[in-house]
């Protein structure tokens, strides 16, 4: 007789509760497998929403990761536009919103995060727009409706300056608001802060830096202006805030698990309770790129802890050691990188800096670390087992373009052991 496995419940309908759910199946899983996703949407892709979904380029059917029969045909039973609203750790049951209550054996959480928001006076005002979901584009398209709105963007990170490209090529007057002195600074370096920088500029999109938000003012609850840091106020017919995520981790936080800046989680994705695993954004791990417990915010992260908590499941299990890696598209330029560049004390201009293609690399004591690929495909291809290997380079032969990334990590590996 088969044996009966346990239930898996699966908070989140995401990118990585999605993957798991196809992941376990794949892997020979014939339990109950119950995701519960907040939106009314069966999981979809995240990072086109700043992108093609913004600019009209993909209808919301084109984001989804599966088709919905795709789910019903593997007997993933999706309990969308739900929510989990508790968590008993003890009894091994969630709570939902519609105060249903289901058992479970393993509980993985992937609920992702929601957009960190303005609390500044006037911070409810209409006309105030997050990039997140679906539901977050779709009333900005409609508040979009006339040409020349003046948009005050809320922040300089990837997420801002997406949808400043595509909201400056619809016509409308762009301006960015940065606290820190550069754009993009807590995930890349001045060198490619200034490309960026340069890039907006071009197309005619204001960049403010070193300059906070202390107030919105508005007319008739609708917002008008922005108040700034310097004490100036810039007019505003829309305001698109993009400040980073707070992970949603308050139920499992609520039932003892620790939960700082995320779930903490061990190599496994394993949670401090050997039956609830978390993966995704919201997961706090040990990550060997970063040397420390960090959150990912990424694609590559959620699929790859995705699997790595299938394999947890299937009893199977195998340490989370996928190498990070992220894209950016920006007007007509892709970047890019491979690795993390946290801790690096050496930065390497391959090509000329600020002419396509060129790449941006990031040693840590003459190991290669990470790499930012501007409109070079090839060098992030080639330059992914070289980070993957931490390999030791020598920073003139990674400067000149004429040499393949791919010839360092033959110079790079160590000579094998002679034949006995």
């Amino acid at each position: 007789m088969e044996q009966v496995q346990d239930p898996v419940i699966i908070a989140g309908a995401g990118q990585a509760g999605a993957q798991l759910a196809q992941s376990l199946r794949q892997g020979g899983f014939k339990g109950t497998i119950t995701v519960i996703g907040e939106e009314a949407f069966p999981p979809y892709e995240r990072p086109p929403l700043s992108k093609d979904y913004l600019a009209g380029k993909r209808d919301a059917a084109r984001l989804f990761l599966r088709k919905p029969e795709f789910w019903a045909e593997r007997q993933v039973d999706m309990r969308l536009g739900q929510r989990v609203s508790a968590v008993d750790a003890a009894a091994r049951s969630v709570t939902l919103q519609s105060g249903e209550t289901l058992p479970y054996g393993w509980l993985v959480w992937a609920t992702g995060g929601r957009p960190r928001q303005l609390s500044c006076e006037g911070a409810g005002l209409a006309g105030i727009h997050y990039v997140r979901s679906i539901a977050d584009i779709d009333r900005m398209k409609a508040d979009l409706t006339e040409p020349g709105r003046r948009i005050v963007i809320v922040g300089g990170g990837y997420i801002g300056l997406e949808a400043a490209a595509v909201l400056r090529s619809f016509g409308h007057g762009v301006t960015v608001l940065e606290m820190q002195d550069r754009l993009l600074a807590r995930v890349t370096s001045p060198t490619v802060s200034r490309f960026f920088r340069n890039l907006h500029e071009g197309h005619g999109v204001k960049v403010m830096l070193s300059t906070g938000v202390t107030g919105l003012t508005g007319v008739d609850g609708r917002v008008t202006g922005v108040a700034l840091s310097d004490g100036s106020t810039l007019p505003a017919d829309l305001v698109v805030v993009g400040v980073g995520i707070i992970p949603n981790v308050e139920p499992l936080a609520a039932a003892g698990l620790p939960c700082p800046n995320g779930v903490a989680v061990d190599e496994f994705c394993r949670s401090s309770d050997p039956h609830i695993l978390a993966i995704g954004d919201c997961a706090l791990h040990p990550n060997g790129f970063a040397d420390a417990h960090i959150r990912l915010e990424s694609v590559q992260n959620a699929i790859d802890q995705a699997k790595v908590a299938a394999d947890v499941i299937l009893g199977n299990p195998k340490p989370y050691t996928a190498m990070p890696w992220f894209w950016s598209d920006q007007y007509e330029v892709k970047m890019q990188t491979a690795g993390l560049s946290i801790g690096h004390d050496q930065v390497v201009v391959r090509g000329t800096e600020g002419k396509l293609p060129f790449s941006v690399a990031y040693l840590k004591q003459g190991k290669l670390i990470a790499l930012d690929c501007l409109g070079s495909p090839k060098d992030f291809m080639q330059c992914r087992a070289l980070v993957t290997a931490r390999a030791a380079v020598d920073p003139e032969k990674l400067a000149d373009t004429g040499i393949d990334l791919k010839s360092l990590m033959a110079a790079a590996a160590p000579a094998p052991a002679p034949a006995e």
